[in-house]
This record gives C-alpha cells, sequence and structure tokens, in this order.
C-alpha cells in the first residue's frame, strides 16, 4: 500500500506514477484470442466443443449439449432457499424500476421553415450478456445485464456463462430465469464472445455483447468490435473513498476491501483530509486482512494497487479524485452531496457513511457495470441505452424545400457534389 501526501515535495511524481499503474496481470492474449475467434467462424459448433473440453474440463457430449434446459433452470430455481430467491426478486424489482425510469421518449420538432423533424428510439433485436465464472459466480451481473436489455425491448437475449467441471452455479440460473432469459450457453471465454458475434450452426448471433470477462473475453469484444456492438472492454475493479476524519476507520476499511477481494488487479483508495484516519483505516485494512475468507486476493490487491492519499482540503481532493475518475466513488464526509457536485468523473457515486458502494452491487438499482481504468472521464455505466439505438427523421414539403433548399445547394456546389446540388435544384427550378 502506498501512502502519500499533498504536503510531500515528491507528491506529483508520486501521483502520478499511482496513475500510470499498470494492474493487467495478464500478459497480451491479442494473438491467442485472434486464433479463437478465427476457429469458431470457421469450425463453427467443433470448435466450441473442443475449446470448452480444454479450457473448462468437462466434455459436452453434442453441440446441443451446449445449451441449458428449461427443466436445468427449473431445477436450480427450486434448489435457491427462499430468503435467497427473496433477495433476488428485491434486487431485480428494483434494477427494473431504475431502469425503467432511464426510458427515452422520442421526439418530434417542427420547424419554421415548413419541416418536422425527430428521433426515434427502437432496440437492437439481439444482445448477449456474458456472465463471469472462475473466482466467483456473479447472478448479480445476470441482472444488472439482462434487465436493461428487456426494460430496454431486446426480443432476443442470450446469456454466455462459463461452466468450470461443467458445473452452474444454481443462482446464476435463478437471476436468469427472475430476468426472463430463455436461451443460455454454458460457454465461456473469447469463444462464447467469438460464437455471439459470428453465431455458429447452434447460436445465432447478436447485435450487441454486454458484460465483464477475464483478459481473454476484454480481448475478444475488442477483436469483435464493428462486427457488433459492445459496452466496454472492462479492467479490474476499483474504488476511490473520501472520507474525512469523524468516519469509523473499520467501516471505512471494509468498504477498501470490498473492492480488493474482487481480484488481485482491483484497487482501492482512500483519500482524506486526516492523517489520523489514514493511519488508522491502514490498521484496520491489516486487522481485517486475518479473517476475511478472501484476504489471499483482498491482501494482494491492497499490497499491489492500494493508496492512501492524505490531502489538505477537499479542494484537493475533488481534483485529484477527478484525475483518478473512478468506478465507485464513496464520499463518507459531513456534506456529502456538496463535495459530490465538486466530482466531475466518476462512474458511479454513493454517498454518505450509510451507503457502501457494496449497497449498489446488489440491491440500490442503478447500473454496477461501470468504466474501469479511469475511462469514466468520457464514458458511463451500463443503461437501457446501450441497448437502445436511435434513428433521426425529416419529413419535407414544397414549401419547405425551397425554404432552405437553395442553401443546401450551394454548400453542394462548393464541396463538387453536382449530383447532390441537382438532387435538390431540380426540385425547386435553382
Amino acid at each position: 500500500m502506498q501512502r502519500l501526501d499533498t504536503r510531500n515535495p515528491g507528491f506529483a511524481a508520486a501521483f502520478e506514477a499511482l496513475l500510470d499503474m499498470a494492474r493487467d496481470t495478464t500478459a497480451r492474449v491479442d494473438g491467442a484470442v485472434a486464433g479463437i475467434i478465427a476457429r469458431v467462424r470457421g469450425e463453427g459448433d467443433a470448435a466450441l466443443l473442443d475449446l470448452t473440453a480444454r479450457y473448462d474440463r468437462w466434455t459436452p457430449r453434442d453441440a446441443a449439449a451446449l445449451r441449458v434446459t428449461e427443466a436445468e433452470v427449473a431445477a436450480a430455481v427450486a434448489s435457491v432457499p427462499v430468503g435467497l430467491m427473496e433477495a433476488l426478486d428485491l434486487a431485480a424489482a428494483r434494477i427494473e424500476a431504475f431502469h425503467r425510469a432511464q426510458m427515452p421518449a422520442d421526439i418530434t420538432v417542427p420547424d419554421p421553415a415548413g419541416l418536422t423533424m425527430g428521433v426515434r428510439w427502437g432496440a437492437v433485436d439481439a444482445a448477449g450478456l456474458y456472465v463471469p465464472g472462475g473466482k466467483a459466480a456473479y447472478p448479480s451481473s445476470v441482472l444488472m445485464n439482462a434487465i436493461p436489455a428487456r426494460v430496454a425491448g431486446v426480443g432476443r437475449v442470450v446469456i454466455a456463462v462459463p461452466t468450470p467441471d461443467g458445473e452452474l452455479n444454481p443462482l446464476v440460473l435463478a437471476a436468469a430465469s427472475r430476468a426472463g432469459v430463455a436461451e443460455i450457453w454454458r460457454i465461456g471465454g473469447a469463444q462464447a464472445v467469438a460464437a455471439l458475434a459470428w453465431g455458429t450452426e447452434s447460436i445465432r448471433p447478436v447485435d450487441k455483447i454486454t458484460g465483464p470477462g477475464n483478459a481473454y473475453v476484454a480481448e475478444a469484444k475488442r477483436q469483435v468490435f464493428g462486427r457488433v456492438g459492445i459496452d466496454s472492454i472492462a479492467g479490474p475493479s476499483e474504488v476511490v473513498v473520501l472520507a474525512d476524519g469523524a468516519q469509523d476507520p473499520a467501516r471505512v476499511a471494509m468498504d477498501l476491501l470490498a473492492q480488493a477481494e474482487h481480484d488481485e488487479a482491483a484497487q482501492a483508495i482512500l483519500v482524506t483530509d486526516s492523517p489520523a484516519l489514514a493511519d488508522s483505516v491502514a490498521a484496520a485494512v491489516e486487522a481485517a486482512l486475518r479473517v476475511l475468507p478472501r484476504a489471499g486476493i483482498a491482501g494482494e490487491s491492497w499490497r499491489r494497487h492500494g493508496a492512501v492519499v492524505v490531502v489538505r482540503d477537499w479542494n484537493e481532493g475533488a481534483a485529484l479524485t477527478d484525475r483518478l475518475a473512478p468506478e465507485h466513488l464513496q464520499v463518507m464526509v459531513a456534506d456529502p452531496a456538496a463535495l459530490f457536485a465538486r466530482v466531475r468523473h466518476a462512474g458511479a457515486a454513493f454517498l454518505g457513511a450509510w451507503c457502501p458502494e457494496a449497497l449498489g452491487d446488489y440491491v440500490a438499482g442503478p447500473n454496477h457495470v461501470l468504466p474501469t481504468g479511469r475511462t469514466s472521464r468520457f464514458a458511463s455505466g451500463l443503461s437501457v441505452f446501450d441497448f437502445l439505438k436511435r434513428t433521426t427523421w425529416i419529413a419535407a414539403e414544397e414549401q419547405g424545400l425551397r425554404a432552405i433548399g437553395p442553401a443546401a445547394v450551394a454548400l453542394a456546389r462548393a464541396e463538387g457534389l453536382e449530383a447532390h446540388a441537382r438532387s435538390i435544384a431540380d426540385r425547386i427550378g435553382a
């Protein structure tokens, strides 16, 4: 864990090094991913069967075995304890309500010149949702990806989820059922992304692929972009916690570790105006690491990528936060709304000492699929807009064309595009 202080002469260089810190724990995989995509494009289902046997350590009998059956989903739902299913239902209802509130309306704009213009929104036809497997299973990711797609009006929603050793988490299937997804494929990695983008004999291609994954999944999404749309290239998770000296150090420490336990490459940063809190939180982190089940992962993340930054005041704190542009921002100060108003770049913000980021991971309502790696400077979290596209339209009668057409003719001829000019001029005698 790094300790930085804006009062120290070497702070500027140390902070730049923090910003530039490489958190990719995997070697470049672009060549390997290109090979996998080429195999899926060329061999279809046969490639999926071979790659699943190789990477997920189970051998499907045929391509049909890659699809999760209705009976398997029903059995999974029945196996989930009632209390856990109720928690899933609460999360789903809140996520749906929040995303329904985002839905945009079509607009029509009458024009004084006599034209009418507008914007029409419509959903993509098919969306493929990647759900991570491996170190942990994430039913919450199913809800966060599938529900916005459904709310947006996507007609076909497909889930791809890796099943190491052939095992599927029942709660993942229950979440898919609760979100209304019936097409689920037990495939993972770059091969799943390739199948969703290009299709195989068994899997029809989609138009948009969303959801986080490992380095192979991220690189595959990068390589298929253009063939299909994608949400983002997700990197390791991160949080910045802004906390003043009145906060409970143990709670702040646990909020930091809630991100650190995701992955050894995750990053948790405390920014505080209290040197005493900085010391207390650092000690509380070490105490918590002695008892957490995922202490190995969280401890590695904290030691390699964690940081405590002590600032003179919250003017500095807000400015440094904007430079960090974090995926998650927790604001734990006396007036969190006022401080948040001074921060421009964050994927999602959690205001007040009673609003830990983990609340947003599961049940608050806003999406937890968020821009990482400082990309909140220009990107936003997943929403219904990721599954919508807009079409502009123009309606013109003769009066409108005569009113503004001559200007278009002049501009077209200035660009040397005579057919453009004449398509208007021949109508209005210009």
